[in-house]
């Protein structure tokens, strides 16, 4: 990285920093992954995609139904349980093994935005990847 990159990525984590209004002073910059992935550094999209999208996805496609849902539904255990169809005590028990699989919780705020971000990001991901695939050819 040359003095020019360096700079930029400075000014990229300070921008990251006032982006999350409570962040403790100091905040390190692996707490910031959202943040710097909303930025455009390469690195934050890597590492959540990398340490959450990719082992949950790769441990159980519930999980990640489970997660997306919870997520989506603000956080309720009752409204992700009626879009799944199963028992709320269900759903407890997938966000608890979330958190066993990746060792994040999603039941608090800043949790649930990292591992937001990192589900769009695995997703978007996975859409450049399925894209990229040559058309199969067929035999005749």
């Amino acid at each position: 990285m040359d003095a020019g990159q360096s700079a930029r990525a400075a000014l990229a984590g300070f921008a990251a920093a006032r982006a999350w209004r409570t962040a403790p002073r100091p905040v390190e910059a692996a707490a910031l992954l959202p943040e710097r992935a909303l930025a455009g550094d390469p690195l934050a999209k890597h590492t959540l995609i990398e340490r959450i999208y990719r082992p949950l996805q790769a441990h159980s496609t519930d999980l990640v139904t489970t997660l997306w849902s919870y997520l989506d539904n603000g956080r309720s255990l009752e409204a992700t349980a009626r879009e799944l169809f199963v028992h709320p005590n269900t759903v407890r028990y997938r966000l608890k093994r979330v958190s066993e699989v990746i060792g994040w919780d999603a039941t608090g705020p800043r949790e649930a935005l990292i591992l937001q971000t990192a589900l769009i990001l695995g997703s978007i991901g996975t859409a450049d990847t399925v894209r990229r695939r040559p058309a199969a050819r067929r035999t005749r």
